[in-house]
């Protein structure tokens, strides 16, 4: 590790989260001191469960590993920089299928761990209030307070923007009916590396699928407060089950209820609808509802998430509730770098930018840790080719119309066209994301960016991991 400049000043982060956490690694193993500010324990969140950092409130995937697929080459991209979120995930991964599952708790334990004991960084649990003076980063995501939220909109001059996000329930292992229920990956076959699947599958039939959804529509919902009251909006890839459910009859059917690519195997027949649930532990006692985010109130939620076959006896280690997020209007606000517009030395990371999920949030936050070293160098911050997964989600967030700018997942049409039409939609995904690979290579190359501590053991763990999730022909036909 790099000794620490004597006239190096220190660098204030504001957030415990993925990105805040990634930040304050990549400036400390840099030789810069950082101040960490996690308001946790001292000020609770209605979504957090605890006072860990990096912890993973709502899911506990990070999704898919596939290289041919945009979280695949957004985490590839940031192994290859040198993220120590994305490297601790794979070293805590869990059976997931194609998917980068994490037990939360594993890896919030040794992130916490390795900030907290790391040298060059402070660690302190205390509320910010305000803006500081001096460099800063904000990554305090969905759920800033609302005096900062007041001071940044004084700094910046900028409405506050809201959405409503929600996390899904949690069920204990050991109380789902596997007499009913089924293990199975999607497009999955018994000769496949996992014969008994990943994921537990509870089927339903038309009848049972249609009760499910006109007690889902008929609930009541958790009240909002006063305040937020008339800020009701939800973002669009993590909507609660009800206000899919209000869409139309088959909206949860074709959304998170969608049975394509499983059979029963007691019948050998796709059922009409199904509910996945995914391992959310190391022990496998724990299985969260996939895509189950709702506000429903909790004594009647339980009693509707118990007309899912399977889970008539189940019990339930946490009930789905909504929290308000914030999000900046990034393409007034920040430049690609990730800079203010008002402030060289103002930088914001994650999911308060609007990259959603956890991938986007830590890209977030070694992006702004790699430009924060290079402004106090008196260097060049990056801007990362549109090319690459970073580059494109970047350039989403600060230069898409700020009128209808909206939290954004990466994805491949986020990318530019290439230079020929491929027709066959997995030629064309593997076409981006080599040229992808080879953007970042370029890149990195040209602009001498090494990364800090690219750990062959963990790398050579993905790529395994990444193998086992290689999609069947059967993956590459329907995806």
């Amino acid at each position: 590790m790099p000794a620490m400049s004597p006239s190096s000043p220190t660098i204030t982060i504001i957030g415990g989260g993925l990105a805040g956490c990634e930040a304050a690694w990549q400036l400390a193993e840099r030789g810069r001191s950082v101040v960490l500010y996690e308001m946790r324990p001292v000020r609770r969140t209605p979504a957090h469960q605890g006072d860990r950092l990096a912890e993973l409130v709502c899911s506990n995937s990070m999704g898919s590993l596939l290289q041919d697929r945009a979280l695949g080459i957004l985490k590839r991209e940031l192994l290859l920089l040198g993220s120590l979120l994305v490297r601790t995930a794979c070293a805590h991964s869990l059976p997931g299928g194609a998917a980068l599952t994490i037990d939360r708790e594993a890896f919030a334990a040794e992130i916490t761990s390795r900030i907290s004991c790391h040298p060059l960084i402070d660690l302190r649990r205390d509320e910010v209030c305000a803006v500081p003076e001096g460099p800063t980063i904000i990554a305090t995501g969905p759920l800033t307070s609302q005096s900062l939220t007041k001071s940044i909109q004084a700094l910046t001059g900028e409405r506050k923007l809201h959405f409503f996000d929600a996390v899904a329930p949690i069920v204990y292992r050991d109380s789902i009916d596997m007499s009913v229920a089924f293990r199975q990956n999607r497009w999955q076959k018994a000769e496949d590396g996992a014969p008994d699947g990943d994921y537990i599958n509870c089927p339903m039939n038309a009848d049972q699928y249609s009760a499910f959804v006109a007690a889902v529509r008929a609930a009541e919902s958790n009240a909002l407060s006063k305040a937020d009251a008339d800020l009701e909006r939800y973002f669009e890839g993590c909507l609660p089950i009800e206000v899919l459910a209000r869409r139309g009859e088959d909206a949860l059917a074709f959304g998170p209820m969608r049975p394509v690519g499983l059979r029963d195997p007691r019948t050998g027949h796709r059922p009409h609808a199904v509910v996945q649930l995914r391992q959310d532990n190391a022990a496998a006692s724990l299985y969260n509802l996939v895509g189950f985010q709702t506000n429903i109130k909790w004594g009647r939620q339980e009693e509707i998430l118990r007309l899912i076959p399977g889970l008539e006896r189940s019990r339930f280690a946490r009930m789905g509730q909504m929290h308000r997020n914030t999000f900046i209007s990034s393409p007034e606000l920040l430049l690609p770098t990730m800079q203010s517009r008002v402030r060289d030395d103002l930088f914001f990371a994650g999911q308060i930018t609007g990259t959603e999920g956890y991938v986007g949030s830590t890209m977030g936050g070694l992006v702004c840790g790699l430009n924060m070293h290079r402004m106090l160098d008196n260097q060049s911050p990056w801007t990362f080719p549109a090319e690459t997964m970073v580059g494109a989600l970047l350039r989403y967030i600060t230069h898409t119309d700020a009128r209808h700018f909206q939290p954004m997942k990466a994805n491949m049409g986020l990318l530019p066209e290439l230079p020929e039409r491929v027709r066959r939609k997995r030629e064309r995904y593997q076409a981006f994301s080599e040229r992808a690979r080879q953007a970042l290579s370029d890149f990195m190359q040209a602009g001498r960016l090494t990364p800090l501590d690219l750990d062959a053991a963990n790398l050579d763990l993905v790529t395994r991991l990444t193998r086992m999730a290689e999609p069947t022909p059967e993956t590459a036909a329907a995806g």
